[in-house]
């Protein structure tokens, strides 16, 4: 029997069968080791550019979320390890409509690596999106709503620093001048008053500002050799003098460090990690002759693979990933892939389900409302079920990665009137491989899986009509962080649905569970 006619016959037979919920809802990777250790990364995803403070006893990160929308995530955690969502800053992306997915959208650009402080009673994040100039977002409740000051120009990578006087300075540098610039801002952050050179250092970037006693100490990414830096002087303005310290080699190559409670230090390192994307991993910082050193007083200049928590007796968490589509609203795990057109998706219409409506794309690339979640290591599977009874002729809608590669199963909707099932993959949006062809779905209802492994770098399609029997569309798919082309991200989940030309036509999502377990 040839694999065509297996799967007709497969989808025929389960047409009328009464789907089970499939896999149950599971956390992800665990970081916390339960006996006072934690094992790096504390979250094994794609949380780039990281920026973490303090304030009290609660610990705030941000991360660069390119044209993902909502935009700009904030993560909150008691002992910087176990980690939830918290905020996201920017509600909708604006200032260009390619984030509309328009003109082939703005893949890879979008607002890239913020810094967040918190001063009197107001927290600031600094972020530049890529061709605009900089913002200073601001609220008095980390959960937003956000508000922005539109500054004079556009700083990379900005670093927000407030002196301990109250002045407010953005540190800024790229990778390929090495002039670090402070700018200083008035009083409410809302202009820029001032420029000064603060040091040079051929090839940094990424500059994050602390203060320490009488020294001030820049942090500094080398993206040219994945390497990583730290600058020290007494006067804000330097001189400085600069040691390499890092590498990814070693343990990363952009960062800081964060007070804890007892007045010691903690530092944070992102690095380049394969497919997952850009991880961040936590170290302890051993105070050397008035320098912050990486690792323990036994292993100096190392990130170690496990070590003592920052602070103990926290509860385990992890960031929210299943969803049963129950609440009005989407949970914060949830991005869409650029801006989504809110009249073609719902939560409200039929309550316990998302609703898609199918958006104008010729395919998967420059579909909008394409409703996205980060894929976790090493290993992690995502399920949905879909209920497609009211699909409509050229209705495309189904579950898979995206990223360089995307690969999906996907059922559409025939002229004749029947459903049908097949299986993609695009790459970059351009180059399309059908692995298998469509055939005749006659179910209602489909359970969709996708599985990522991070150790190989493979994903996994597979669909089922009963929950238990599933088969695999396609074999394995690619995934691959890049960032010249594809997302700049590690790989995503992607639930979607378009048309050429969408009529009334819609799929319902009922559930998506995901799990880290491997049956």
């Amino acid at each position: 029997m040839t694999h065509k006619t297996c799967l007709t016959k497969t989808i025929l037979a389960g047409a009328a069968v009464v789907l089970s919920f499939g896999i149950s809802s599971a956390v992800a990777w665990q970081s916390d080791n339960g006996d006072g250790t934690f094992t790096n990364p504390p979250l094994y995803a794609d949380f780039p550019d990281p920026d973490i403070i303090r304030v009290g006893g609660d610990f705030y990160f941000v991360t660069t979320t390119f044209v993902n929308s909502p935009g700009v995530t904030i993560l909150h955690s008691r002992d910087l390890v176990n980690w939830e969502y918290i905020s996201h800053v920017v509600q909708r992306l604006d200032g260009n409509p390619k984030y509309d997915l328009t003109d082939g959208g703005e893949y890879r650009h979008g607002f890239f690596a913020a810094s967040i402080r918190h001063h009197n009673g107001t927290f600031y994040v600094v972020v530049t999106p890529v061709g605009q100039n900089t913002r200073v977002y601001y609220s008095k409740d980390i959960r937003g709503p956000w508000q922005y000051h539109l500054l004079d120009r556009a700083a990379f990578d900005p670093g927000l620093f407030i002196d301990s006087d109250g002045t407010g300075y953005i540190a800024t540098s790229g990778g390929w001048d090495g002039h670090v610039t402070l700018l200083k801002l008035n009083g409410d952050f809302s202009k820029i008053v001032d420029s000064k050179p603060m040091f040079y250092y051929r090839g940094i970037e990424g500059s994050h500002v602390v203060k320490r006693g009488g020294w001030y100490y820049v942090f500094n990414a080398l993206p040219g050799k994945l390497a990583f830096t730290c600058s020290r002087s007494t006067n804000l303005f330097g001189p400085y003098e600069t040691i390499e310290q890092m590498s990814d080699r070693t343990g990363g190559h952009q960062g800081a460090i964060v007070d804890l409670p007892d007045g010691s230090d903690y530092g944070f390192l992102m690095k380049d990690s394969g497919a997952i994307g850009r991880m961040t991993f936590l170290c302890p910082i051993t105070w050397t002759n008035g320098w912050p050193m990486w690792g323990t007083p036994d292993a100096l200049g190392k990130v170690p693979a496990r070590a003592r928590k920052p602070i103990q007796d926290k509860p385990m968490m992890q960031p929210a990933t299943s969803d049963e589509f129950d609440s009005p609203n989407l949970g914060l795990q949830w991005q869409w892939n650029h801006n989504p057109d809110e009249a073609r998706w719902s939560l409200t219409e039929r309550p316990g389900f998302l609703r898609l409506k199918p958006t104008v794309a010729t395919n998967f690339w420059f579909a909008r409302d394409t409703l996205t979640q980060k894929g976790q290591g090493p290993w992690c599977r995502g399920e949905i079920k879909l209920d497609v009874r009211h699909l409509k002729p050229g209705d495309i809608c189904g579950f898979g990665t995206l990223g360089k590669f995307n690969g999906h199963i996907a059922v559409s909707g025939g002229t004749d009137g029947t459903n049908y099932l097949s299986m993609d993959v695009f790459v970059d949006g351009g180059k399309s491989e059908t692995r298998v062809a469509a055939e005749p779905f006659l179910a209602k209802e489909i359970l969709l899986r996708t599985d990522m492994d991070f150790k190989s770098s493979k994903a996994v399609c597979a669909y089922s009509v009963d929950g238990k029997s599933w088969i695999t569309l396609g074999g394995e798919i690619e995934m691959k962080y890049d960032w010249r082309t594809g997302t700049f991200q590690g790989t995503q989940f992607a639930i979607f649905c378009y048309n050429a030309n969408p009529g009334d036509g819609f799929v319902d999502v009922d559930w998506f569970h995901f799990t880290d377990k491997k049956e």
